[in-house]
């Protein structure tokens, strides 16, 4: 499973756009507080409609709260897991998506929509740092099209787990 990791977004639709996302991807959510919205079910329930249910989410107080539930190590703001990696998605970064590979039970964590992930942690875990490519005029692309883009990226690169690759079509 690949676990998506949201710090303090802003918007209740790009949560629950998210949300739905990582349900049909078999993905788990991780929300690290504060968020920039009440976490009331009419908040994110009309993005996410009937899905949010279904999620498998987590909650955190902060960002190190997220690092020690699920056993990372942060030295100088390097963060650091025996079996698991951490990617920071960012338009800073030098390596694409693409350019690594991302395992079943790794991380992507995106940042909050107006700043994104703080640069002492980007610069201190640059080899972790990746992008989506874009025109160089642009500032950034929408954060619920970006997740989808990259874990479906790192389903891709597993051969999709167990999801249906078959389609529905009925005869």
């Amino acid at each position: 499973m690949i676990n998506i990791v949201l710090l303090e977004p802003e918007k209740p639709d790009n949560v629950g756009n998210i949300g739905r996302t990582c349900v049909c991807a078999k993905a788990s959510l991780h929300l690290i507080y504060p968020l920039g919205f009440q976490m009331t079910r009419s908040k994110i329930h009309h993005a996410g409609l009937d899905y949010w249910d279904r999620l498998e989410k987590y909650t955190y107080d902060n960002f190190y709260d997220f690092l020690k539930e699920n056993n990372f190590i942060e030295t100088q703001k390097k963060i650091k897991q025996e079996n698991k990696k951490l990617y920071f998605a960012t338009t800073k970064a030098k390596k694409t998506y693409t350019d690594v590979k991302i395992n079943d039970g790794d991380f992507i964590m995106f940042g909050k929509e107006s700043a994104g992930i703080p640069e002492e942690f980007l610069k201190a875990n640059e080899d972790y740092c990746i992008r989506i490519p874009m025109d160089a005029e642009e500032r950034s692309l929408n954060l619920s099209n970006s997740v989808a883009i990259v874990l479906y990226e790192a389903l891709r690169q597993n051969n999709f787990f167990s999801l249906n690759k078959k389609g529905n079509f009925r005869t």
